[in-house]
Parts: structure tokens; C-alpha cells; sequence
């Protein structure tokens, strides 16, 4: 029987990031429907069955992606909540991130504005709830610390509520980064119960 060693773990890693971001830089020019497996595997420098191997097929292979692109992002997410002194700056920090990620990450930046991508935009619209879903979980998990007078229920309302606020300003901008940033931000103080942050 053949033993996973260390070093072919952290081998097979590597790969599977690189046919990750292969597959995130075709899907940003391309979409969905322009992907092929066959051109993951040419960027990579591996056979098509290499890739079939690793995902099984294109549509898993794009939920990888996804699923990647959205852990980046919560990863940056937690650790501004991390930093900020309290709730508020949190919110703030949060919505920044948030925000410039989309334009600054060519996949998320492609299902927003349907740039040669137009067939990925229901991966935050009718779709959403596998991306929406998990911010949710994660900003009501970092929220709860901070406000323990507040049911847990209410706390997952309020960062609902933030999110939705931050999806519109990336699908329909009104204006600059900063301005939607002050928008959210005072919304959701007016939101939020009065408490001492802790």
C-alpha cells in the first residue's frame, strides 16, 4: 500500500494551487462556458487527466476556485475584525477590505462587471448563497466576542444586513471606495444597539 509522505502531500498542494489559480486567471478572461480543462492543464504544464484527476470535472474544478477565492478573502476579513480596536472600526475595516478586494482580485472583479465573464455574475446574484452564506457564519462568529449583550440571532441580522449592504455597493457603485466605505459604516452604527464595545 502506498504511505502519503509529508513531501508528497505539500507536492500535490503545490499542484492543486497551481491549477486553482490557472483556473481563476481563464475563468477571470473567459467565464464559465470559455473554461476548458484541457488550457488548466496546458498553464500547468500537466495532462488533462492530471486535472480530472485532482477535481473530477470543469463544474467542481470552478466550485474549487470559488470556494478558494472566497477563504482569501474571509481570511482578510478576520484578520482586520483582528486589529480594530472596536466593533465600529471593525465594520469599517471589514467594508474596506471588502470592497477593494473586488476590484484589486481579476476573478471578482470579472463576475462583477461581466467583463468577458458575464456567465459567472449568479455566483453573487441568484447563486450567491454559497459565497453569502459563509461571510455570514464567519462575521457573526468575530462579532459575538465583541458584543455579548446581544442574542446571537440578532448579531447574525446585523451582519447579514452589512454584508447585503456591501454586495449592492459592488454590484451597483454609486460612487468611490471611500464613499461607500462612510455610507455602510454610518448605517450600521445607527443599526447597532448602544453597548461598550469589549
Amino acid at each position: 500500500m502506498n504511505q502519503v509522505t509529508p513531501f508528497t502531500e505539500r507536492v500535490r498542494e503545490s499542484l492543486r494551487m497551481q491549477l486553482l489559480d490557472a483556473a481563476a486567471d481563464l475563468l477571470a478572461d473567459r467565464g464559465f462556458r470559455g473554461l476548458k480543462v484541457a488550457d488548466v492543464a496546458a498553464a500547468t504544464g500537466v495532462s488533462r487527466q492530471t486535472v480530472h484527476n485532482e477535481f473530477g470535472t470543469k463544474e467542481a474544478l470552478v466550485t474549487a476556485v470559488a470556494a478558494h477565492t472566497l477563504a482569501d478573502f474571509l481570511e482578510g476579513v478576520a484578520q482586520r475584525f483582528a486589529e480594530a480596536p472596536d466593533i465600529y472600526t471593525a465594520i469599517e475595516a471589514a467594508v474596506r477590505h471588502t470592497l477593494l478586494h473586488a476590484t484589486e482580485n481579476r476573478l471578482v472583479n470579472a463576475v462583477l462587471t461581466g467583463a468577458d465573464a458575464e456567465d459567472l455574475l449568479p455566483l453573487l446574484t441568484t447563486k450567491g448563497q454559497p459565497v453569502l452564506l459563509p461571510a455570514v457564519d464567519l462575521l457573526t462568529q468575530l462579532w459575538q466576542p465583541r458584543a455579548p449583550e446581544l442574542p446571537e440571532s440578532e448579531i447574525r441580522l446585523l451582519a447579514e444586513t452589512g454584508m447585503r449592504l456591501t454586495v449592492s455597493h459592488l454590484l451597483t457603485p454609486t460612487g468611490a471606495v471611500d464613499e461607500a466605505v462612510a455610507t455602510i459604516t454610518a448605517l450600521m452604527r445607527r443599526l447597532i444597539p448602544e453597548a461598550p464595545d469589549v
